[in-house]
């Protein structure tokens, strides 16, 4: 009888594992860069006419740079894409462990950039007044909790929303992993309390990226994949198809705080928007006070300086940052683009790095 009990469990053990959150996260192993093949996603629609960055003449230096030294530092940091664009041309492109340019990679918290920019298109569009509205105004379920009603758009963006969350990953009870592998998001933000009064400190939590997701769906009526698909990534000529990872497949919603699932070069032309100031060949898809705003340090409603609407500032320039060393890095003062992808972040300081090269590009 027991070991029927036992051929039972090892049978049943997969689906058992599959059916709950603990068991999905203790299954799955942590997250990694492959994590899209285990969520139901929306499309992210490639271009018929794409936009391809100039292949610039390759020589042994970039500026002051040695080429074989930056790969050799590259490769060794568990890197799977490492990128350098400079006034639209690629002075370094190389792909490593199997990954090529055309190779699908998790963006994590990258997306949160992105997520941001569509609340700047859904305030140019009049879907949304003011970032200074409270976010009960779209999400009505948290007006009756206490607190919620004094937490703004522009708390989320901030991080300073005084929301309680636990941030760690590693924990599979914590908000990170509910939010990351988590079937119902829409029911589980039903369940969010205060932690401290908004606009007083930064505190770096996915779940203001995940409420800035839902007011970009509530705000537009539309998801936010087909929102982002309008009014943004339409207009940056992919060259790939992408897609955006949801909870689940019947009425999903955008883990708008991470998972976009792309390739290296068309991430790379979302810095080019940005570096361009919203503006792409000629189209401005983003108002330019909006990115302006978005990429200056300021400590106002608590902010960090090094942090601004979802975006983290360094010395010389700005980047999108996600888990496991995923970067888009863009440095205005040298017109210059880098994007790195990675299985991990490896023993390097990334962006130490990039503000190393825009000095010596």
């Amino acid at each position: 009888m027991m070991k029927k009990r036992t051929a039972m469990t090892i049978i049943l053990l997969p689906f058992l594992l599959s059916s709950c959150l603990v068991g999905r996260f203790a299954w799955y192993n942590f997250s990694g860069i492959t994590d899209y093949k285990i969520f139901p996603a929306r499309v992210l629609v490639k271009s018929d006419k794409p936009f391809l960055f100039t292949d610039a003449i390759r020589t042994d230096r970039i500026g002051k740079v040695s080429v074989q030294k930056l790969d050799s530092v590259v490769k060794s940091n568990n890197t799977v894409a490492f990128l350098v664009i400079r006034n639209d041309s690629v002075l370094f492109e190389r792909y490593y462990q199997g990954y090529e340019a055309q190779s699908t990679v998790a963006s994590f918290s990258m997306a949160k950039s992105y997520t941001s920019a569509l609340i700047g298109a859904a305030v140019a569009d009049g879907f949304i007044k003011s970032i200074d509205e409270p976010i009960t105004n779209y999400i009505t379920e948290l007006k009756s909790k206490k607190g919620f009603d004094e937490v703004t758009i522009r708390h989320l963006l901030l991080m300073t929303s005084g929301i309680k969350a636990n941030e760690s990953y590693y924990n599979p009870f914590g908000q990170a992993a509910r939010l990351y592998y988590g079937r119902n998001l829409r029911n589980y933000i039903k369940r969010l309390e205060m932690d401290h009064q908004p606009g007083t400190r930064f505190a770096y939590r996915s779940v203001n990226t995940q409420l800035l997701g839902l007011i970009v769906e509530r705000a537009t009526k539309r998801t936010v994949t087909d929102y982002m698909n309008d009014r943004i990534w339409k207009h940056l000529g992919a060259q790939y198809e992408a897609d955006w990872s949801i909870d689940k497949k019947k009425n999903g919603l955008e883990k708008a705080f991470c998972c976009i699932n792309a390739k290296a070069p068309d991430f790379a032309k979302f810095g080019r928007l940005y570096l361009n100031k919203g503006n792409w060949n000629g189209t401005q898809v983003l108002p330019s006070d909006w990115v302006q705003e978005s990429i200056t340090s300021s400590n106002e409603h608590g902010a960090a300086k090094f942090y601004k609407y979802q975006w983290w500032l360094t010395q010389r320039g700005y980047e999108a940052n996600g888990l496991h060393g995923q970067f888009i890095f863009v440095c205005p003062e040298k017109n210059l683009i880098v994007v790195r992808l990675g299985k991990s972040e490896g023993k390097l300081n990334w962006e130490n790095l990039f503000d190393q090269l825009a000095e010596k590009i």
